[in-house]
């Protein structure tokens, strides 16, 4: 029987837009993308031109260090195009889909170095991330442990894994198991009934973050100085048991359409990285700006119609940017239709019984850091939430790992950033401090 944690301290939103039970297959989609910024801690070189034709798998990007870690190419077609910002910065490759070839990956997954290799050739390592610092792991990273989460309890969002994806994201489990010496955890939320025989299966109940990786490694065993843990999503646990099971490259995911501004939210089975406007199409209530988020309202990545799908590759949120709202009398309001935390509107007492309209705004005039404990009751770790923060602003290397910098990445802090009255970018200073002490200490 699974082991059950409760999470006590944490928020669910109350978001409009929920998912409906409809799913629909995207299959006029042609534009594709990938973007490198979602795979951080790699600097990464261009492998393909402008015009060149490629297979689903083959190699676009690779590791500037040498490495074997690659990104590829989730379509059959050509490369359209390479946009890079300042600097030379590569921003994107973009990709119109033509036919259905697919690269012969020879994957192997006879032995650990074997796993290795195959996952960094076809691009599945770049979907690994790592604690500490929050991004993907060194080619050759030894990992005390694995922790894969199962659900996700963000705001509305949708099923990371479904019954059809069970037997894979099992043999997934199994070769996971194969790149470390310790146990692979498997999170799932409570009532679940997933069990795995290559795993240690361990429930979560309570509200958001509880489905972040994080806070289930803090429940289990916190990362120390020194040590390195390997974490993931079940979806890519599941694209590596399909390949290994089938011999092919899984690029296929499927996206939650949610949000107040969406039409008539759904699931949408469609391909990584394609184009946003093949996703909302005909499908936004209009008659008002509207934000266009890649994931979730907490934090995923703004987007227009011209951009595309971002890792990982689940979730569009829809909602209104609120910058022509007029409400009567402001902050001062009794409108039950505002959405509060506090005791400032009557809809602290109504939160449980409906649903809120939320837009863009941020509500708020940036100020100092308050020490009002507001973090603490939505941060579920045994950590001081703001004394981290301060020592990440003051570059401050010994009390940033005094403080249990090793145990957190920026979204972890996405509730404290939502319930700040001072509204300062915690998620950014988090980021921050995470790439200088790397820099620094590595």
């Amino acid at each position: 029987m699974a082991e059950t944690i409760r999470i006590k301290k944490g928020l669910d939103i109350p978001l409009a837009g929920r998912l409906s039970n409809d799913v629909s297959d995207n299959v006029s989609a042609i534009d594709f993308a990938l973007v490198p910024d979602d795979f951080p801690g790699i600097k990464w070189r261009v492998v393909v031109s402008a015009g060149d034709e490629v297979q689903a798998g083959s190699k676009i990007m690779e590791d500037k260090g040498g490495s074997p870690i690659s990104l590829v190419s989730p379509v059959a077609g050509k490369v359209t195009g390479i946009q890079r910002g300042e600097r030379r910065k590569i921003e994107a490759v973009t990709l119109v889909r033509e036919g259905d070839g697919k690269a012969d990956l020879k994957p192997d997954f006879s032995t650990a170095e074997q796993v290795r290799d195959t996952l960094q050739r076809c691009g599945l390592w770049a979907m690994l991330h790592q604690r500490p610092y929050d991004i993907i792991p060194a080619a050759d990273a030894q990992f005390r442990d694995v922790f894969v989460t199962a659900f996700d309890s963000t705001p509305l969002a949708p099923e990371i894994v479904t019954p059809d994806m069970y037997k894979d994201m099992e043999e997934g489990l199994r070769i996971l198991a194969m790149l470390t010496e310790g146990k692979v955890y498997l999170g799932t939320a409570f009532g679940a009934g997933i069990t795995s025989s290559h795993a240690e299966v361990v429930e979560y109940q309570g509200p958001h973050p509880a489905g972040n990786v994080g806070v289930q490694i803090a429940q289990i065993r916190p990362v120390n100085k020194g040590e390195t843990v390997l974490t993931l999503d079940a979806r890519t646990a599941a694209r590596i048991g399909h390949l290994s099971l089938h011999g092919e490259l899984d690029t296929h995911c499927e996206v939650g359409i949610t949000g107040p501004e969406a039409k008539h939210p759904k699931t949408i089975r469609t391909t990584v990285g394609v184009a946003i406007k093949e996703l909302v199409k005909d499908n936004i209530v209009g008659g008002k700006k509207e934000r266009i988020i890649s994931g979730n309202v907490l934090t995923g990545i703004r987007v227009d119609e011209s951009g595309y799908l971002r890792f990982p590759y689940r979730q569009v949120s829809i909602i209104a940017e609120g910058d022509t709202a007029d409400e009567f009398m402001g902050w001062a309001s009794m409108c039950p239709r505002i959405y509060s935390v506090k005791r400032t509107f009557p809809s602290f007492y109504l939160k449980a019984r409906r649903l809120f309209t939320f837009d863009a705004r941020v509500r708020g005039g940036h100020r100092a850091m308050i020490l009002s404990g507001e973090y603490d009751k939505v941060f579920p770790f045994d950590i001081y939430p703001e004394y981290l923060l301060k020592a990440i602003i003051a570059r401050d290397i010994d009390k940033m790992e005094q403080l249990g910098i090793y145990e957190v990445a920026p979204e972890d802090f996405a509730l404290p950033e939502f319930v700040d009255t001072s509204k300062i970018p915690l998620q950014k200073i988090v980021r921050e401090g995470l790439d200088y002490l790397r820099q620094e200490t590595e």
